[in-house]
């Protein structure tokens, strides 16, 4: 080989790097330094490792006395997608939050089966997982990741406990302070940040095996690389279905609090795996660790019918109504926390679809698969008995939910990145892009309390008031 074809290889600075890899791999005989691909010629015809090390030492010191030119870390452009479905979540959550009172199909599920409304928190815990993936794809050092993650949580952690706690008493109401004894623990951001910290923990802990990955990885190939994340899935699972269907609930009962007066109300349960409103796995362990005064005090089940004349809105007690009408309990509780942990790693197997699998059609035929795979999985549970239930989270209602989310974010991801649908996406795009702010401000009703605190003479003489009592609210 001429020397000319050497210097050819070695003569810019930004081959330093490449050069040291031919002269190892020309050291092993197996490389073919013209063609730059693996070589498939004789023992007798490669160069003896001498004279390789002699005609390519001096391209290489040349090349390292150079000066370097920093090499600029190239920008990845935002997936506008993920914004805009982002954005769409918090519009659908604020919808619910001021419509559902006066229109079942925008209100929760009293118990079993499915709303609109019922898709609101999947969809957070999915895109949240898909948007970790992209964040944390290339982790150089874990420690200060780790520590940005905790960082995060908490702050989410402590915003929910000041939305959601009770220290902000509503719309109709100029007073905020909560009483210690009954402040909630658990709320929708406090569901978020714990699924977000154990997803995020996760993905820092794949992030060395996805960083050499191949960018155009199988199915297969990505379940081998986030092996750990698969393991966990299976094992959140079977923890939440062994607890709810093998804790036994005992009878219990809750004081009921009416102005002045009080009385004790017993709930009869003895019995091991119910999914009925007061003698279920889930209240038992949120009742058991986080105390009874703790949990919320509004539960979705007064709208059922044996709880409410209006079925399914809010209404008077029928008469003769269960003692549990009127316990408290927590859709956000700690055990059914688990599962919602699993949609958001499903948000992250998503993602890991976006960063290894090359080219959209691969992507959007496996994520279509996926998403009917779900759906149809969650029909499945439910036809063999298994409820699709919000308050619970069951795993019949994870997969169901998961699974049509799942589905509406690739048919985001077409209309917004391939078919660049921007303009008549981007008031949608600015709300995920400012989506916490956004979700305390409306969401949580924090900017109408802070706008009713001016007031005309009456405090209930203000703009939130005039407007909520022309909406007939």
């Amino acid at each position: 080989m001429e020397k000319s074809n050497l210097k050819e290889v070695f003569k810019s600075p930004a081959n330093e790097e490449e050069g040291l890899m031919l002269l190892e791999k020309c050291r092993n005989r197996s490389y073919d330094l013209e063609s730059g691909r693996e070589s498939l010629l004789d023992r007798e015809r490669s160069f003896p490792r001498a004279n390789v090390d002699l005609a390519v030492k001096p391209f290489i010191t040349e090349a390292l006395q150079k000066p370097k030119t920093p090499v600029q870390p190239c920008k990845q452009a935002r997936l506008v997608s993920l914004d805009v479905f982002r954005g769409m979540t918090v519009a659908a959550m604020i919808l619910v939050d001021f419509g559902g009172s006066s229109c079942s199909a925008l209100n929760h599920s009293p118990w079993d089966g499915v709303t609109f409304a019922d898709f609101v928190v999947p969809a957070f815990l999915f895109i949240v997982g898909v948007s970790l993936t992209l964040t944390l794809k290339a982790v150089e050092d874990k420690s200060k990741a780790a520590y940005n993650i905790l960082h995060r949580t908490l702050k989410i952690l402590v915003l929910g406990l000041i939305l959601q706690g009770g220290y902000i008493h509503g719309v109709k109401d100029l007073t905020y302070g909560v009483d210690l004894q009954f402040f909630r623990i658990m709320g929708v951001l406090q569901r978020i940040a714990i699924a977000y910290a154990i997803v995020a923990f996760f993905e820092v802990r794949s992030s060395a095996n996805s960083y050499m990955a191949d960018a155009n990885e199988s199915f297969s190939g990505i379940l081998r690389i986030y092996h750990c994340q698969c393991a966990a899935v299976f094992v959140l699972i079977a923890i939440y279905l062994g607890l709810l269907y093998g804790i036994y609930v005992p009878d219990w009962q809750f004081e009921l609090l009416d102005g002045n007066k009080s009385q004790m109300l017993e709930i009869n349960c003895n019995i091991r795996g119910s999914m009925s409103p007061g003698c279920n796995a889930v209240g038992y362990v949120d009742r058991l660790i986080l105390g009874i005064s703790h949990l919320y005090k509004r539960s979705a089940y007064r709208r059922t019918q044996e709880c409410s004349v209006n079925s399914p809105l809010s209404g008077p007690l029928p008469i003769n109504a269960p003692a549990w009408c009127e316990a408290p309990f927590d859709p956000e509780g700690l055990l059914s926390t688990i599962p919602a942990i699993v949609t958001c790693f499903i948000g992250a197997h998503y993602g890991h679809v976006l960063l290894h699998m090359k080219g959209p059609k691969r992507q959007l035929w496996h994520w279509t698969a996926s998403g009917f795979i779900l759906m149809f999985l969650g029909l499945l549970l439910n036809a063999a008995g298994m409820p699709l239930n919000k308050q619970l989270y069951t795993v019949s209602y994870m997969f169901v939910t998961t699974g049509i989310v799942a589905l509406a974010f690739t048919a985001t991801f077409v209309l917004v990145d391939i078919y660049k649908w921007r303009s008549s996406t981007a008031f949608f795009k600015w709300v995920g892009m400012h989506s916490l702010m956004i979700y305390a401000l409306l969401a949580s009703d924090l900017l109408p309390i802070l706008l009713q605190g001016f007031y005309w003479r009456r405090p209930d003489n203000n703009l939130i008031q005039i407007l909520l009592r022309g909406l007939g609210f």
